[in-house]
């Protein structure tokens, strides 16, 4: 059989990263070791310095293919099979062929090279995994086309990651190392964002991590190789459903947290039975904790606890194993040397096994299982008829007394009646049966009959021996029975349970919800959470809620058939019947989950009180000083300008006097704007801004905020093709203002702002670009609070609200504001707007020569 090629894979973060780079690199490599090597297709995208690594390398010609109107080429497949070398470079894994082509997609034709014994090397971006594309698209707003699936390249014989830090990315993209420049801005303001990149470089690293475990347990188990290897820390909580185990969980948690990048795994293990005395409530609380402490849960079913733990750990590569020291009094080590030992006795050496003490050792297991439900009404009376008249019925029916081999059928009849007792009602119905069934086979049936002695030793020894055997018997299959309803009661808690402690992971804070669940669970009729207030002691309903058709109020204890204390001040009450007390222990845990909505609802509505009135006391401060030094600053200057004018000591030439009034205009229109911004920020803080949402061009809003701006100190561009945004044009314009006058402020003399705006998937988005000296990334969301001035920004240029009045007004109008910084230097404030496709009605006012003009070519730039 001909050998299959290998296929090795660089795996690229993002485009650009520098895939065919590195392949290139590896074929000169290759060929001056002297392979046989060819390039049987890399894509170089005008890249110089990709372009000049091809230099030296054979090429086989590519194939023509036309479609439509052009002509395109393709990897010349059949031309690759004739070199036969030894190995191929194709760029592209997941490339789609031209039509016409042998093959749809380019991985299909490597794999044709494969199959010829041709070793391939080959190039694909983590975006283009099929798997991944959702993800991608949700992360980029870019869906991908062309796409591989992923056990393509998960058969490879070897990936290599090819990654790079985003900001080194962003620097090789600004200085043209991977686009031309005119598409740089478009590519650093969109795919190329930091947290795009971020992103896509996480999904990089993870998938390569997985894959990279892949094939170590692959290599593993094809040598047959049982020991654990410390590739990565992976630490297994063994846990019995006990109190101690949270305290093992956050031991190791603290133990992982000392090396990067260590997994916790808790696992508890059950008997094949399905019968445990474990805590339901706690193993659902230790799960919770795990999980919350970036660990996973594991439920693991094993006789043999301590060996089906240690092929847990190995199976799972751990190298430590966390267990809690013995719960069992000292008499019961005479019973075995306990599981912690055993564990740490078979780990061998690959393993460490930490015994971890805590509060509850050698004070027994103290988890008592939890009891059967209750026999209903109708199957005790059965049992206790089939356990004391069957056996007289039974008697009347053997009318002829017998012996020998004929009494012993007497036993065994009447030994059956005891063992139906036992299924029907239960223990004590299975005992009278047999105690009666003893007496009647001693008087009835045992010779001499119609008396209470016996003749024959082993009628004496039968007799005995039924009633032993039927209580055995009895016991067994009573104490079965209980079990299975056992085990039935004990998953219904633990699904009960489960599902409460779901709902606290998934953050559901709605008590209505919860009462609901709790009054369903229990088929109760109505649901309510009380509180006692401490004055008066009277109980109030904090939230009821009834079933349907139900009206019962539930206004305190006295009117719940069913309550539960939640501390000194709540109690969780229902109405409908009474419960039994098994059912008390899953109700307390909804109390649990109830009392804890109740508080952290409460101290939600006291924090955003305390929020409010700190920000409001801040803004009172801030808005003093800005009265005291800021406003009085433009006052100051137009009171002495108007001074001057009024003066009759000092005679003033024209050019003086225009100068004096163009300072009070100026003194004036800084005013203006201060006050106007202290009463948007005034607005936004107590809530009545009310935004009037219509469909907008943005060329309406865009060039009349840019009215009071010098000439050439911005660079407009709004292309014709973008689509209308929602929003309002009064805040819209407003805000536009604000943030191109701040980047006007702090952009170097000589260099203008460049505002752009460009469609991104729904929505809109404008940057507003300086090169000024930027803002480090601790201080980018503080600018945009009120009263804030980065750097050693002079007094009197403002009281530093344009930002975040700018922000406030985006977000009324369901859209961002946020800041990033501009390759080369300086700060790109981008915001963002909702789209629609539908096309807007002119506004009142608005001819249609007026917006021809809007967008006219010349109305692009300033």
């Amino acid at each position: 059989m001909a050998r299959r090629g290998k296929l090795r894979i660089y795996l690229g973060a993002a485009p650009g990263v520098g895939k065919t780079y590195a392949m290139l690199s590896e074929a000169h490599r290759r060929a001056e070791r002297g392979a046989d090597l060819v390039v049987a297709l890399v894509e170089h995208h005008d890249r110089p310095r990709t372009r000049l690594l091809l230099r030296g390398l054979e090429q086989t010609p590519r194939r023509e293919l036309r479609h439509r109107d052009g002509v395109f080429t393709e990897m010349d497949t059949d031309a690759v099979l004739r070199r036969a070398p030894r190995v191929a470079l194709v760029d592209e894994l997941a490339h789609t062929n031209v039509p016409g082509s042998r093959n749809e997609k380019r991985w299909q034709d490597i794999e044709e090279l494969l199959d010829a014994g041709i070793d391939v090397i080959s190039t694909v971006n983590i975006q283009h995994l099929e798997s991944l594309g959702d993800v991608v698209e949700s992360i980029t707003g870019v869906r991908q086309r062309e796409t591989v699936p992923d056990e393509v390249v998960r058969r490879a014989d070897q990936i290599e990651l090819v990654d790079m830090a985003p900001e080194a990315l962003r620097r090789r993209l600004a200085h043209g190392n991977v686009y031309a420049p005119d598409k740089v801005d478009a590519a650093l303001s969109h795919y190329f964002r930091p947290g795009n990149l971020t992103a896509l470089r996480e999904l990089a690293l993870l998938w390569t991590a997985d894959r990279v475990d892949a094939y170590l347990r692959q290599y593993r188990a094809e040598h047959n190789i049982h020991s654990t290897w410390h590739a990565r820390e992976r630490i297994v909580v063994g846990l019995t459903g006990g109190p101690e185990g949270a305290t093992l969980i956050r031991r190791a948690a603290r133990m992982a947290a000392k090396s990067s990048g260590a997994e916790i795994m808790a696992v508890y293990i059950s008997r094949s039975d399905g019968l445990t005395s474990a805590s339901p409530r706690e193993l659902a609380d230790q799960r919770t904790l795990v999980e919350q402490l970036g660990g996973t849960f594991h439920h693991v079913i094993g006789d043999d606890v301590a060996a089906a733990l240690l092929d847990f750990a190995r199976g799972a590569n751990a190298n430590q194993i966390v267990l809690g020291s013995s719960r069992r009094k000292t008499w019961q080590y005479a019973f075995g040397p306990g599981v912690g030992a055993t564990v740490a006795r078979e780990s061998g050496s690959d393993i460490d096994v930490h015994i971890v003490t805590h509060a509850e050792v050698a004070k027994g297991r103290g988890l008592p299982a939890a009891r059967g439900a209750r026999l209903g009404r109708s199957r005790l009376i059965a049992g206790w008829l089939v356990g004391v008249l069957g056996p007289t019925l039974l008697t009347l029916l053997l009318a002829e007394p017998s012996g020998g081999a004929e009494f012993a059928s007497d036993v065994l009849l009447f030994l059956s009646l005891t063992v139906m007792a036992a299924l029907a009602g239960g223990l004590l119905p299975a005992l009278a049966s047999a105690a009666v069934g003893s007496l009647l086979l001693n008087y009835s049936f045992a010779h001499p009959t119609g008396g209470w002695t016996i003749e024959e030793g082993h009628n004496v020894v039968a007799i005995v021996v039924f009633f032993a055997i039927a209580v055995a018997v009895a016991t067994v299959v009573d104490r079965s029975a209980r079990r299975t309803q056992q085990a039935a009661r004990l998953r219904a808690e633990s699904e009960t349970l489960t599902l409460l402690a779901g709902s606290v992971l998934r953050g559901d804070d709605t008590l209505g919800a919860l009462l609901e669940r709790a009054r369903e669970t229990f088929g109760m009729d109505t649901a309510a959470l009380l509180e006692r207030d401490p004055d008066r002691r009277r109980w109030t309903c904090v939230r009821s809620v009834p079933a349907d058709g139900q009206a019962r109020p539930l206004n305190g204890p006295e009117d719940a058939d069913v309550d539960v204390p939640i501390g000194d001040r709540a109690m969780l009450a229902l109405s409908g019947r009474v419960l039994p007390a098994e059912d008390r222990r899953v109700l307390s845990a909804f109390a649990a989950q109830a009392a804890g909505i109740l508080e952290r609802q409460r101290l939600k509505t006291e924090a955003m009180r305390a929020h409010k009135l700190a920000e409001g006391n801040r803004i009172r401060t801030a808005l003093l000083a800005a009265v005291s030094h800021d406003l009085r600053t433009p006052l100051a200057a137009i009171k002495a300008s108007v001074s001057s004018l009024r003066s009759d000591d000092v005679a003033w030439s024209p050019e003086d006097e225009a100068d004096l009034l163009e300072s009070i205009e100026q003194g004036a229109d800084r005013l203006d704007q201060l006050v106007g911004n202290l009463l948007d920020m005034s607005r936004l803080q107590t809530g009545t801004v009310e935004p009037l949402i219509r469909l907008i061009d943005l060329d309406e809003v865009v060039p009349r905020a840019l009215g009071g701006l010098p000439e050439d100190g911005v660079d407009l561009d709004i292309p014709a093709t973008l689509p209308y945004v929602a929003a309002d044009p009064g805040l819209l314009e407003r805000s536009v203002a604000n943030i191109v006058e701040n980047a006007v402020k702090y952009s170097p003399p000589g260099t203008p702002v460049r505002v752009r705006a460009s469609a991104l998937g729904r929505r809109v988005e404008l940057r507003v670009v300086d090169r000024g000296p930027g803002v480090p990334d601790s201080e980018k969301e503080r600018i945009f609070e009120p009263f804030q001035r980065h750097g050693d920004t002079p007094r009197g240029n403002g009281v530093g609200l344009g930002l975040a009045v700018a922000r406030g007004f985006a977000e009324a109008m369901r859209g961002t504001l946020d800041a990033e910084d501009t390759p080369g230097g300086g700060l790109t404030m981008v915001l963002t707007l909702p789209t629609s496709d539908t096309t807007p009605a002119p506004a009142p006012g608005d001819a249609d020569e007026e917006r021809k003009a809007a967008h006219a070519p010349g109305a692009r730039s300033r």
